[in-house]
């Protein structure tokens, strides 16, 4: 078994029993297409605390979530902080139904294979994974309810001051 195999069982296990986990890994590299047509690229956001926001199109907590991620990402963007949605969805025309209706100004990434979805073990919706500057992975979420998003603040405060 790899170490990131190793790791992101302990990383399920611990989502398991939260909706938070916290520990050390390096993010798998990845090469998306994005809602612009651009190629994003994981290892060339060194530097940055990068979220990925998995969501799906059927997915009501995601679609609530997003909103509140668009402002995340405009206060924070200009301190350090790279958010990108990754829709899971096979057909990508639903998620582009979602994002006639919810609009956001982040980068939407497509997985229509679940390549990147099988890489970081997301078993739910939406699900969160945040990469400090370094290129680690640092805390995991898992779902979303109200009140997460400050949650959230307080981790990318923590991750942009290192």
């Amino acid at each position: 078994m790899s170490f990131f195999s190793w790791v992101k069982k302990i990383a399920v296990l611990g989502l398991v029993f939260g909706s938070s986990t916290v520990f050390a890994a390096a993010a798998p590299d990845f090469t998306l297409k994005s809602s612009t047509g651009e190629n994003i690229r994981l290892a060339e956001q060194r530097g940055q605390v990068v979220m990925l926001n998995f969501w799906a199109s059927w997915c009501g907590p995601c679609r609530d979530e997003m909103p509140l991620l668009d402002k995340l990402n405009s206060k924070y963007g200009k301190m350090g902080f790279v958010l990108y949605g990754v829709n899971t969805d096979q057909d990508i025309a639903e998620a582009k139904k979602v994002l006639e209706k919810v609009k956001v100004n982040y980068p939407i990434l497509f997985d229509p294979d679940s390549k990147l979805s099988d890489l970081y073990a997301v078993d739910s919706m939406p699900f969160s994974v945040f990469i400090d500057k370094k290129g680690q992975i640092r805390h995991i979420h898992k779902g979303y309810v109200p009140g997460d998003d400050e949650k959230y603040i307080k981790q990318i405060k923590e991750l942009i001051s290192e």
